[in-house]
């Protein structure tokens, strides 16, 4: 693997802790601030709010070269999440959340642009899944790590460890990525100008829709496996981490075959494939292992659209807008994280068991992959 794309993945690892680590800490940051879970809670609703900003106030810094652009951004993730490790109350760590997840959407924008810029002939998609490949990886070793400093020394020490390796990405970046040019300036408005077709707006709906069904399922994990699989709560931590390869897998493997078939294509059929997971999972889970099994085939669908849908909006968003679709792709993503939580919850505030919140994805699932089929016989085939 090429240094430089090592240096992006940096990027993205601890954007990742910053963002999944959250929600393993939140009793720890609830019994250190005197706060009820509730409004710790809100700390990740804040950077998700963050990343929402964060994505189209790249228009403002458009004319820099990209790697100074990547620099800033690194530099904005070692500041937030510095900031989180010393608050010293709730309103300052709500702030320094925001701050955290201003970066979020905009790195994976940028850094899909450079990974691609990077990439070999016909690997372009493989370079952007090495890119997020760190935030895969995030999920196996960097959330249980921030868990376990959370839990048996202080949870500032989480937000201290992604400071820390956002100081390790600013140097890789400064060091391996090579100086590369800034994007054509097309003005303001020739930012939004790709929006124009309906083909970006596919890619945001099969995103926002399609992984929003997955989430549905995913965002109630930890009860469905405890409650309805039947493990002992004791087993979550092992458990996570073997979701987290499915994540890494999917990823990849999601990135080698768009660069080896259509892209859209790809997508299509994968997150075709996760609605007959979510159905297996409604009728199968309360089996121990197979309940496993469809975790990890469900998480690896999750991340296997990722790659294939970034690579492709860059495509779409030629001629001046390519900043702001690869960074467009991470506002979808995280509001789609957020509509299924509140309907999967729906289902449970009905009295359903947690086996339900798959049920209901299956719908946005499904929507998502007509979506994606549709941008791939309509517009795809014609590039």
């Amino acid at each position: 693997m090429k240094k430089s794309l090592i240096a992006l993945a940096f990027g993205t690892f601890g954007l990742g802790i910053a963002e999944f680590a959250m929600m393993g800490i939140l009793g720890s940051v609830a019994d250190g601030l005197q706060i009820s879970i509730t409004q710790a809670g809100h700390l990740i609703s804040a950077y998700a709010l963050g990343v929402c900003v964060g994505a189209p106030a790249l228009l403002w810094v458009r004319h820099y070269p990209l790697k100074r652009i990547l620099l800033l951004l690194a530099a904005i993730i070692l500041g937030g999440n510095l900031f989180a490790a010393v608050a010293p109350n709730y309103w300052t760590l709500l702030a320094a959340r925001f701050v955290s997840g201003f970066p979020h959407g905009a790195y994976f924008g940028v850094a899909s642009i450079v990974a691609q810029r990077l990439s070999g002939p016909g690997k372009g998609a493989q370079a952007v899944s090495l890119m997020m490949a760190g935030m895969t990886i995030a999920t196996v070793v960097g959330v249980p790590l921030g868990t376990v400093l959370s839990t048996g020394i202080s949870w500032r020490l989480t937000f201290l460890l992604v400071a820390c390796w956002g100081l390790v990405a600013l140097l890789g970046i400064r060091i391996w990525i090579p100086r590369l040019d800034s994007l054509p300036d097309t003005g303001f408005k020739g930012q939004f100008r790709f929006l124009k077709s309906p083909a970006p707006w596919l890619i945001f709906g099969g995103t926002l829709l399609g992984e929003g069904g997955v989430y549905c399922w995913y965002s109630y994990i930890d009860p469905l496996l405890t409650q309805v699989s039947g493990f002992p709560a004791s087993s979550l931590t092992w458990l996570m981490m073997v979701a987290g390869l499915g994540m890494v897998a999917g990823n990849l493997l999601g990135g080698r075959l768009a660069d080896r078939f259509r892209a859209g294509m790809v997508a299509a059929m994968v997150q075709s494939c996760m609605v007959f997971t979510l159905l297996l999972i409604f009728f199968f889970s309360p089996i121990p292992w197979f309940s496993v099994v469809l975790m990890v085939v469900g998480t690896a669908g999750l991340f296997g659209v990722g790659s294939p849908l970034q690579y492709l909006i860059i495509r779409f968003s030629k001629g001046g807008g390519e900043m702001l679709g690869a960074a467009s792709i991470q506002i979808a993503f995280n509001v789609g994280n957020a509509v299924a939580a509140w309907l999967g919850g729906l289902a449970l505030h009905a009295g359903y068991d947690y086996r339900y919140p798959a049920l209901v994805g299956i719908p946005l699932a499904l929507t998502g992959a007509v979506l994606l089929f549709i941008l791939h016989y309509r517009y795809e085939r014609k590039l």
